[in-house]
């Protein structure tokens, strides 16, 4: 089977990408499409997971979403490919369904397993929020499947990739990009293992110290509620639940956060919740595996002298 997988590669190789690798492995011989300035030792690294031919795409060096559909179509035409993966980010709930489209090929959004083994092509999806599983078949020649991040463990499968610079007529962009505004240091929450979170309960952004400290010792990555991103406490890429990021982290702690179903909707994918709130009603505790009924102010700092003690012991 023929696969192209899509990945947007900046300095090094995100778990993302390598997640998005390995699942196009599973289906068979990976052909991964980039663009941009990457550097060949980079492009080479992929390798590791599984790409065999790796198409770089220099003349594109922004994300437009338009051209890079149209990068993607060109290749499946040109390889004669059957699948397309793509992680399902920013970029590729953009790129996904305008691709499927295109090709009129059956589109799988959100997969967080590899195909089950039958007849039928199926893969399991997240749906409602999270709330529910879809298996979800698909018929159609050519199939475009979204990796939900988090979700496929990455796995080495080592190869030597052959690296093809390409120049193709995308034609002419009907939206131009007149700014890209980073969103910081650090694993962008979709991709983070560990994130620590906070809500109104902090009272201000002069207190979010103490939830940065947190994470820092933890090497994990903050977040917050919508109220605290909409007044302006903390950046709104930071904002995670239904109307925000979706994140499936190992560990989520949340301080302050009362826990609305939206928030919830956006979290209930992490393997363990961990819920800080002076409320013993709030209603965050009820999808808590653990609940600390405290005080933020004297928890969280109690938590980094905890795990800094530990550290330094080992």
């Amino acid at each position: 089977m023929s696969v192209l997988v899509f990945v947007e590669i900046k300095d090094k190789l995100t778990k993302a990408v390598q997640e998005t690798i390995t699942y196009g492995k599973s289906l068979g011989n990976v052909t991964l499409l980039t663009y941009g300035d990457v550097s060949d030792s980079l492009l080479l690294e992929t390798g590791n997971f599984g790409a065999e031919h790796v198409l770089i795409c220099k003349s594109i060096n922004e994300r437009n979403e338009q051209l890079l559909s149209n990068l993607i179509i060109n290749a499946v035409k040109k390889y004669n490919c059957e699948y397309i993966i793509l992680s399902q980010d920013q970029t590729g709930k953009a790129v996904g369904p305008r691709v499927a489209a295109n090709l009129e090929a059956g589109h799988i959004s959100g997969a967080i397993s590899f195909p089950e083994k039958s007849d039928e092509f199926i893969v399991k999806t997240n749906v409602f929020s999270g709330k529910a599983i879809a298996f979800v078949s698909v018929h159609t020649p050519i199939k475009v499947i979204s990796i939900l991040p988090n979700s496929i463990p990455p796995k080495e499968n080592k190869t030597t990739a052959l690296i093809t610079e390409i120049n193709e007529d995308l034609g002419e962009a009907r939206i131009k990009v007149k700014e890209l505004k980073p969103l910081g240091d650090g694993i962008p929450l979709p991709e983070a293992e560990l994130v620590v979170s906070a809500g109104r309960g902090l009272k201000g952004p002069e207190n979010w110290g103490i939830v940065e400290e947190l994470a820092n010792s933890l090497g994990a990555t903050t977040a917050c509620s919508r109220p605290v991103a909409d007044i302006g406490w903390r950046p709104h890429h930071e904002h995670v639940g239904q109307t925000g990021v979706a994140i499936r982290p190992n560990l989520y702690i949340a301080a302050g956060i009362s826990g609305a179903i939206q928030h919830l909707a956006g979290v209930n994918g992490s393997k363990v919740i961990v819920v800080i709130n002076t409320d013993p009603e709030a209603p965050f505790f009820k999808a808590a595996d653990y609940g600390i009924i405290g005080d933020a102010f004297e928890v969280l700092p109690r938590l980094t002298s905890a795990i800094n003690n530990f550290k330094s012991s080992q």
